[in-house]
């Protein structure tokens, strides 16, 4: 591509869209050697500031998010690189959750674009062309060193070992609960896709993970062992001592059994609401303890108040009440109908879409049975789907649970605003979930 001038972070996206794209569902050979190269051009900004790197199956966004609030309330400055985004491509690359400046992203820009102007994929190692994802993160590593950061939390986009994120040397790596999920890539079998997760463990540096499923427990110590990497449980760390859901946010109270970073018990507070956000938040005050030896009670607690996330369980200020959920794997799924469930009992609305790849029967199979209504349709347009096997899916289950109707609208936006109204006109709460694609798209319609 020739060389182009940008005038906006929304133009380096649009840019970037022109790229071999994994999430639309676009095939690629993962390595990371085309990464390192671009990366080693640009003089390694990743190395510039301290890291921890996040991975896992779900609950990542959340966890990388806290680690940053908590780093930001002992006075660094956080970068913090996520994915998806909801409404703009700019959300990946912030600063602890607060927009990066566009000047910072354009200057950022300046640097990685000369790398691919007026090349071809034979200029590249493989053989291949930068993909889009592999751009984006090149360009959160530069964004972040310009922008002055003194430390970067990092969450993969998929998998671990070969994640373009991987070349980070970082501090601690940090590996939420693993489950079946991107099995055509990561394998079919918790042991394999631990495995692959597990690839961010650097030597010698500490591993914390969350409550795991035996087999990839068994993993994480296996690799651990092999790199003389430090293994932190977290169920063997902390003791949660009580939990409470409200639709406000989540309060816990977190005993440190170790003693390590706090002798006492502490009470956190989140906006993230869900049971599964004491078990995160407890999970980010470990790993964010590495690089902030010096984290005070004060400062864990004012950075946890401040994490937040759109679509994790986000309440949208209407009556009665929408929820956004990006709740995607059987796990998830149930987490979410838990607490839709605890903070709205009663007769329930739902508006589900999901891509090709997800596990539609089992979603179908834990949700369906305890709406009162349903309507089925497709995650927008970004991503490959089949709303009418999902949709077939959901209605047999369906009928198995409280008897109402189960539809098929295919225009997502049509289906949004249907969902909407037709909740509201029965007073009842309306639960949007299965997709980041589709809370986005419903951002865009239903906030205010």
């Amino acid at each position: 591509m020739e060389r182009k001038a940008f005038g906006s972070s929304d133009e380096i996206f649009e840019y970037f869209m022109n790229f071999v794209n994994v999430e639309k569902g676009q095939k690629t050979e993962f390595k990371l050697d085309r990464m390192r190269s671009l990366a080693a051009a640009l003089g390694n900004p990743e190395a510039r500031y301290p890291t921890i790197h996040v991975a896992g199956s779900k609950g990542k966004g959340s966890v990388s998010t806290m680690i940053a609030r908590i780093l930001e309330a002992t006075g660094r400055r956080v970068g913090l690189y996520t994915s998806p985004h909801l409404i703009r491509w700019k959300e990946r690359i912030s600063l602890a959750g607060d927009e990066m400046p566009e000047s910072v992203l354009l200057a950022a820009m300046e640097a990685v674009e000369p790398l691919v102007a007026g090349k071809n994929a034979a200029d590249f190692v493989g053989g291949e062309l930068p993909t889009y994802f592999e751009l984006s993160t090149l360009l959160g590593f530069e964004a972040f060193w310009r922008a002055g950061c003194d430390a970067a939390v990092i969450e993969t986009g998929l998998g671990g070992r070969l994640d373009s994120t991987n070349i980070i040397p970082s501090q601690a790596s940090v590996i939420t609960p693993i489950e079946l999920e991107h099995t055509e890539w990561l394998g079919d079998t918790l042991a394999k896709i631990a495995y692959e997760k597990a690839g961010i463990i650097k030597p010698g540096r500490p591993c914390y993970i969350a409550r795991q499923a035996p087999e990839a427990r068994a993993v994480f110590e296996r690799v651990c062992g092999e790199r003389a990497s430090p293994l932190y449980e977290l169920e063997q760390l902390v003791t949660i001592e009580t939990v409470e859901v409200t639709r406000r946010g989540t309060e816990a109270r977190l005993r440190f059994l170790e003693k390590k970073p706090f002798t006492e018990a502490l009470v956190v507070r989140t906006p993230l609401i869900g049971a599964v956000q004491a078990e995160n938040m407890a999970l980010a005050l470990l790993s964010a303890a590495e690089l902030a030896p010096e984290l005070a009670p004060e400062a864990a607690q004012a950075g946890l108040a401040r994490a937040q996330l759109p679509a994790r369980f986000e309440i949208l200020p209407r009556e009665p009440p929408v929820v956004l959920d990006g709740a995607h794997t059987p796990a998830s799924a149930r987490l979410c109908l838990a607490s839709f469930e605890q903070l709205f009992p009663g007769p329930k609305f739902l508006l589900f879409a999901c891509a090709a790849d997800k596990h539609h029967e089992e979603l179908a199979a834990i949700l369906a049975p305890a709406f009162t209504d349903i309507i089925v349709t497709r995650p927008g347009n970004f991503k490959q789907s089949d709303p009418e096997a999902v949709y077939r899916s959901f209605a047999a289950h369906h009928a198995q649970g409280i008897k109402a109707e189960t539809r098929l609208i295919t225009d997502t936006a049509e289906a949004i605003r249907r969902a909407h109204e037709e909740a509201a006109g029965k007073g009842i709460p309306l639960l949007i979930t299965g997709s980041f694609y589709l809370c986005a798209e419903a951002a865009a319609l239903l906030r205010t």
